[in-house]
């Protein structure tokens, strides 16, 4: 008995064993598969490729006449030889996409600034919105095709009439997006700032402000895409140059071809806007995740 009172402590409990460590190449992160088929941009082309092969193949195997659906060779054709045209010549791309082009800048920027600025004003002056409320929803409504005629009779068949039609497809959508944003702001975060005696100004500036920009991106997309929209039909409606002339110069021949590859000019041109505008985004909401802000444009 006296022995086992005598025992240590360390006789009585389990010598504690160190486990080793690790290996770091258990630890290291897994290297991406090197199949260049996995990446989403090689099969959005791969895809692409597969859409214009199969529409050749139809065209081709069915003998659909050209002046209804040419195949994709003629519009590659028409589209090299409106391309390898000097920059100033009149039936090339490059003189008729670059007027396109400014009336499509031109009426972006001011239509969607102006639409962000009464959206600002509205957002500090609730009774503001109640009294234009009825007018915006009304002006929505009116179809703007409608409405294009009358604007070229006003302000002629120049470039002016052209953003004055593209400044009313692009009004709209970021008006109501910047409204619906800075209605979405957190109450509390208002509270907040409230309580830490904040003007006005710097509640807008802190809280509101940021909290929109993810639906004014939204409204700022959808304005792209109207203002190419937008420039076609004023085009089509009265104008002296313009990739919407040429498609009507180029329907009157029944080079069908040509059209087509005239409507992809018109792609790219949108692709592009759509492109700098995602990367403005990017850039100035960087304390967003990427999926939710991508989210919400989409939306």
């Amino acid at each position: 008995m006296t022995t086992a009172m005598l025992t240590p402590a360390s006789a009585s409990t389990p010598a504690v064993r160190h486990e080793p460590a690790a290996p770091a190449a258990a630890t290291a992160p897994r290297r991406r598969s090197a199949n260049p088929l996995a990446s989403t941009r090689v099969q959005s082309i791969l895809l692409l490729i597969t859409l214009l092969g199969s529409w050749e193949a139809a065209v081709r195997i069915f003998k659909v006449p050209r002046h209804l659906v040419p195949p994709v060779s003629d519009i590659g054709i028409a589209l090299w030889r409106g391309l390898a045209t000097g920059p100033f010549a009149k039936d090339g791309f490059w003189y008729h996409g670059g007027i396109t082009l400014t009336e499509i800048v031109l009426g972006f920027g001011i239509g969607s600034g102006i639409g962000l600025a009464i959206g600002i004003v509205v957002s500090q002056m609730p009774k503001v919105e109640a009294l234009l409320e009825p007018y915006v929803a009304a002006l929505q409504s009116v179809p703007k095709v409608a409405v294009a005629p009358i604007i070229v009779v006003w302000l002629g068949f120049g470039i002016g009439s052209k953003v004055m039609i593209i400044c009313l497809l692009t009004f709209f959508p970021v008006l109501v997006t910047s409204i619906a944003g800075f209605k979405a702001v957190d109450p509390d975060r208002i509270d907040l700032l409230r309580s830490l005696s904040a003007t006005p100004w710097q509640i807008f500036r802190k809280a509101k402000f940021p909290s929109a920009l993810p639906f004014i991106f939204a409204g700022l997309n959808m304005a792209a895409a109207f203002s190419v929209v937008g420039a076609v039909v004023g085009e089509f409606v009265g104008a002296q140059a313009g990739l919407g002339v040429l498609i009507l110069q180029m329907e009157a021949q029944a080079d069908t071809g040509g059209s087509f590859a005239v409507c992809v000019v018109l792609s790219v041109i949108g692709i592009l806007l759509t492109s700098l505008l995602r990367r403005v985004q990017r850039r100035v909401l960087h304390w967003m995740p990427a999926d939710s802000s991508q989210r919400t444009v989409n939306v």
